[in-house]
């Protein structure tokens, strides 16, 4: 599978997102403002502790298994945070028309909300994926209380398996269920899923990466809110799990935002 590199990347107080991104060597096919933890890491102490400890400015996803960034990057960098996964051929090879299409559907393709939110299942927190007060808070100031507020988001997972092949196949059939009818009657698509790999000078704490997009927010809440979702949930994804952490975010289109490479990246690509 090739590679691709997921760096978290906290600017500089006089850099911007797009004088970061016009400084990259590599074109990333994703690119995306990271706005709020909804899981946080627990026992992955050797990248728990960077994660939580520092304001990401963005998420940019950059083919190949670049472990550092350019100098002309570095220089919009007041602190990085980066992982290396193989992503299928195949998913690289559509992902930006498929994501252009996520992230603009038309209007009659949109999932509509189940009602699960009408009689929410609620926790007191959403360490285990479950919808909580304080989520609950975010969204609708996310939202502006607007069920289509806030556009589409994307949910960046990173996940430490249990040890032993029944907890990877407990995961696969969480996958399933995600796929088939909990997530994906929401509008949940998991966009990109990758093995990560070891990267040279660096501890291998996560197993998998995932990049999970969702219409809006409140589709996301229906989900962790709905009786269907739980169920798998507590069946086959929380055993299978030794630590996991979501951040959300909301992807950024170059086109709409007036990013772009400078001359010189745009040349080796």
């Amino acid at each position: 599978m090739p590679l691709c590199t997921l760096y978290l990347v906290e600017l500089q107080a006089s850099s911007s997102i797009r004088s970061f991104v016009s400084s990259l060597e590599q074109k990333p096919f994703l690119i995306a403002r990271p706005l709020r933890w909804i899981i946080r890491p627990h026992t992955q102490t050797a990248s728990r502790d960077i994660l939580l400890s520092h304001a990401w400015s963005v998420l940019v996803v950059i083919p190949g298994s670049a472990s550092s960034l350019s100098q002309a990057s570095s220089q919009h960098t007041k602190t990085s945070w980066h992982i290396v996964a193989g992503i299928p051929s195949a998913v690289l090879k559509s992902f930006e028309r498929d994501n252009s299409s996520l992230l603009k559907p038309n209007k009659e393709d949109i999932a509509q909300l189940t009602g699960s939110l009408d009689k929410p299942k609620m926790a007191s927190d959403s360490q285990n994926l479950e919808l909580s007060d304080d989520v609950l808070k975010w969204m609708k100031e996310y939202s502006n209380g607007k069920p289509s507020g806030g556009g589409a988001v994307s949910m960046l997972n990173l996940l430490a398996f249990n040890p032993g092949k029944d907890m990877l196949e407990s995961y696969r059939q969480y996958g399933q269920a995600f796929a088939k009818s909990a997530g994906s009657r929401r509008g949940g698509k998991a966009k990109i899923v990758g093995t990560v790999v070891a990267d040279e000078g660096a501890v291998k704490d996560w197993d998998e990466v995932a990049i999970a997009h969702y219409p809006s927010a409140w589709h996301f809440a229906d989900m962790a809110a709905s009786e269907d979702y739980q169920e798998a949930n507590h069946r086959y994804r929380l055993p299978a799990l030794r630590d996991t952490c979501i951040l959300a975010t909301t992807e950024i289109r170059l086109e709409e935002e007036g990013i772009g490479l400078s001359k010189d990246a745009s040349a080796k690509l």
